[in-house]
């Protein structure tokens, strides 16, 4: 019986295929992807927004499909879209 999910699958064929590059200072991209996640998941700072009633009403929907607070599904769309990830799909 296979016990990986379809994404471990897929990290496990690209290792096998030599596509992974090993890193040549493994103690700074510890650190600068370190420093990364505490800075994704920093929230200092509260801001008060104005929104259409409908629109509100998609976002809470959005979330409950997602599975996260509202809030929390805004800012992971403010995040993604400040550094380039947000992608539109047509």
């Amino acid at each position: 019986m296979n016990k990986h999910t379809d994404y471990e699958k897929e990290i496990l064929e690209s290792y096998e295929n030599d596509e992974w590059i090993s890193t040549s200072d493994i103690e700074s991209d510890k650190k600068k992807y370190s420093q990364i996640a505490r800075n994704t998941i920093l929230k200092n700072k509260r801001i008060n927004i104005r929104i259409s009633e409908k629109d509100l009403t998609k976002l809470k929907s959005k979330s409950v499909e997602e599975g996260l607070p509202y809030q929390t599904l805004i800012s992971s769309i403010l995040h993604k879209y400040l550094s380039g990830k947000l992608i539109e799909q047509r």
